[in-house]
């Protein structure tokens, strides 16, 4: 079977993409193996995002005494939780196969992989197209330690389909993923410890923002341990799990009945026959250039299997950028300034450089910063833990950087997004009127507290 493209997954990549390139006219195949909608929705964005809803709902109850509610009981039915959390899923991939079959995108059900640079094999049915785009996603990554390969060894998947609130929980990994977990599952009433290598929680962000968390989760009796190195995974009788971890040299333990391992993700290769094709590829992901383009002409990769980031928002973006290229057109997407955020509780978001990065750049900035305590809104809301952190290029007074943690730091991340690809001033910003009171006023605060 030949078509104008074919798409090799079906995450946000994938299934958006195939939605606009059939909507300008190109025949379109899609194959999926799985399920419809990727890691994001089945397996990642979407399930953790209704996990954490529902542990936000469990902190506000365990407060409500602070809004007045005297003497009020609850009590928590997990299979519920799991149950709303599948629900939403199903929804989503109900909606997505309707806008392809809307768009009359042929999706088939099957695994591909390459038999040579031209041609796919999908359940021994052998396809064409004109053009290929490869967004195949990722698969989570596990430590080369001793009893890292063991069953009761989870990782975000496995989490995501847990029948019961671990008595207690050990992440390995402080990155997105396992600071969600550790919020969502403190919340719902585990013991939770996080092991992280590197110094700091949450790496890619803002080192003030990754502070501020870690204090503050460790207030609400999460124990962060950050610059130690895992080394060993074991059972003891009890069928408890012991982490042996290595910290300024000295070898400790963690013991907990529950563990999961979120170390990050890596692009997903295996089973895709690249090995039969003539395309670059390292163990790190598929090589392409800015357009997309594989050295193999004709051949793009979009989304996790690129390496490059890893978000689904991304993986949508690379993938207009491919199709962009395929049909002649130009844009005008900057992937330089992507917004990102970590829903803990309190949320954290960024867009732009860190302060640490523009030090490398040798750049000369200005920060200015704010507090939610400070902020109505935020105080309306019993939220009062937050910072808000901008950063401005002194030679053009343009914002460059933004790091966030607090209540909806998410969309305030996207606010700041919006005003770095615009090229926004500081200036210009203090000329933008705020509605009043909003907590996105915490944005206009920093913005005037520039030093």
């Amino acid at each position: 079977m030949h078509s104008d493209l074919i798409i090799i997954g079906a995450g946000p990549g994938g299934y958006e993409t195939a939605y606009e390139a059939a909507r300008a006219g190109l025949t379109v195949t899609l194959f999926e193996g799985s399920n419809l909608g990727g890691t994001c929705l089945n397996m990642g964005c979407i399930p953790t995002k209704c996990l954490c809803k529902n542990a936000e709902v469990v902190s506000q109850f365990k407060e409500s005494e602070i809004f007045g509610i005297d003497d009020f009981t609850f009590s928590l039915n997990f299979n519920k939780v799991m149950e709303r959390k599948d629900n939403v899923i199903a929804t989503l991939r109900e909606g997505v196969a309707s806008m392809m079959k809307a768009a009359k995108v042929n999706v088939v059900n099957a695994f591909a992989s390459f038999k040579d640079d031209r041609t796919l094999v999908a359940d021994g049915e052998e396809y064409t197209a004109d053009n290929i785009i490869i967004a195949t996603g990722s698969v989570s990554k596990g430590l080369p330690i001793p009893g890292a390969e063991e069953p009761y060894v989870m990782d975000s998947t496995d989490m995501l389909s847990i029948d019961h609130i671990p008595e207690s929980l050990t992440i390995i990994g402080g990155g997105v993923i396992g600071m969600e977990f550790a919020s969502i599952f403190n919340s719902l009433g585990s013991k939770v410890t996080v092991i992280e290598f590197m110094k700091q929680i949450l790496p890619p962000f803002d080192s003030d923002i990754a502070k501020r968390l870690k204090q503050s989760l460790s207030k609400k009796g999460i124990e962060i341990i950050t610059g130690a190195a895992a080394k060993k995974i074991e059972q003891n009788e009890a069928y408890e799990i012991i982490v042996t971890y290595e910290l300024k040299g000295v070898e400790k333990q963690v013991t907990s009945s529950d563990l999961l391992m979120a170390v990050g993700r890596a692009p997903r290769l295996k089973g895709l026959g690249l090995e039969n094709t003539g395309i670059e590829y390292t163990k790190k992901g598929i090589v392409t250039d800015e357009l997309m383009r594989t050295n193999v002409p004709n051949i793009y990769a979009i989304g996790d299997v690129t390496g490059k980031m890893m978000l689904a928002h991304v993986a949508s973006f690379q993938g207009m950028r491919a199709l962009h290229t395929i049909l002649g057109k130009e844009d005008n997407i900057d992937f330089q300034v992507v917004p990102s955020s970590v829903f803990t509780v309190p949320e954290c978001g960024m867009a732009g450089l860190t302060e640490a990065q523009c030090k490398e750049k040798g750049m000369s900035i200005s920060t200015g910063t704010s507090f939610f305590r400070a902020n109505g809104k935020a105080l309306a809301l019993g939220e009062p833990e937050g910072l808000c952190k901008l950063i401005f290029d002194s030679t053009t007074g343009c914002l460059i950087g933004a790091h966030i943690m607090g209540v909806q730091a998410a969309d305030l991340a996207q606010q700041c997004a919006d005003f770095i690809t615009l090229g926004t001033t500081r200036q210009q910003m203090l000329d933008v009127i705020f509605g009043h009171p909003t907590v996105s006023e915490v944005i206009l605060s920093a913005a005037r507290n520039v030093k």
